[in-house]
């Protein structure tokens, strides 16, 4: 990880010039470009092969950036007050003066925002003059990057500039809320659903909706490696990739442990980075042992259940 001021010099630069360019965060690696560019943000759309129905996540170093875009509430302010910066997005209302590009919301009045945690990307936003719009650098559908080789494995030279800030320490996406009338998660991610809970006004029981796609990852395939995926599995074919969610004392050469002891968070942080390990060896199927449906196990099971179909 090269963490010094010649590769955000870099980065700001190519930002400038409404290239995109890959950027470290705390949950996965994003493709960013400058939210206020038209241009910029197209060439997300265009990367990604991303339907343009899908709108983006906005990245902010601070509160009083964001303000120049969105309302905020009660409710905003408690979360962020407790999660940020972090692994947690808002859906806010959109300021009628915002320069927000219409490509990022896909010309509707609210507005995916977070504030990333990872040190070197908060680096480069703070030396900015506009936040930057930044969902994971992936091809659409496709498996999410926790590191800067991902990046390049899905673009090869079609992105000038990755911004390497090592391994993604959450390795799944961030949570996204709703605060559009009554609280709702949208995404399950990087924080529990529990945990928002006890933040908000009254305790409110946070409703997890999923119909329309207003927010991102929430269509109906997605984080997938492109390998048919079989969910609750006792026993796997003798050629089929197993992910189990802790370690055995058995060790096989098709065996993929996502953690030493049950540990979801642990197992959550190191989905993705298996799901790539397992296509790069070239298995044809994947098998997955139940995962436990409580805490961040409700996370990899959205992601699972997506990639299955």
């Amino acid at each position: 990880m090269k963490n010094n001021l010649s590769n955000i010099k870099k980065a700001t630069k190519y930002l400038n010039n409404d290239q995109c360019i890959g950027i470290p965060t705390e949950t996965v690696y994003g493709l960013a470009a400058n939210a206020y560019s038209d241009k910029a943000t197209l060439k997300i759309y265009k990367l990604k092969k991303r339907p343009k129905k899908n709108p983006l996540i906005v990245h902010y170093y601070s509160l009083n950036d964001l303000k120049k875009d969105c309302f905020i509430d009660f409710n905003f302010l408690k979360l962020y007050k407790k999660f940020c910066p972090g692994p947690i997005s808002f859906i806010l209302k959109l300021k009628p003066n915002s320069c927000i590009s219409s490509n990022v919301t896909n010309k509707k009045k609210t507005l995916a925002v977070r504030f990333p945690r990872h040190k070197l990307t908060r680096n480069l936003l703070k030396v900015l003059k506009y936040p930057l719009a930044a969902p994971s650098a992936n091809l659409s559908k496709q498996i999410s990057p926790v590191s800067k080789n991902d990046v390049i494995d899905e673009f090869g030279k079609k992105i000038k500039f990755v911004l390497d800030g090592g391994q993604s320490k959450v390795g799944v996406e961030s949570t996204i809320v709703s605060l559009i009338g009554k609280p709702k998660i949208l995404r399950l991610g990087g924080i529990e659903r529990k945990s928002i809970e006890k933040f908000l006004i009254n305790k409110n029981k946070v409703k997890f909706k999923k119909k329309k796609i207003v927010a991102p990852g929430q269509g109906k395939i997605h984080y997938s490696p492109g390998i048919p995926i079989r969910l609750n599995i006792k026993h796997p074919k003798s050629k089929e990739a197993f992910i189990l969610i802790k370690e055995r004392k058995v060790y096989k050469k098709n065996f993929f442990y996502l953690s030493k002891k049950k540990n979801l968070k642990e197992a959550a942080k190191n989905l993705y980075k298996t799901l790539r390990i397992i296509k790069k060896n070239k298995f044809k199927s994947i098998a997955v042992e139940k995962i436990p449906n409580i805490g961040f196990g409700e996370t990899i099971n959205d992601r699972l259940i997506r990639a299955s179909k």
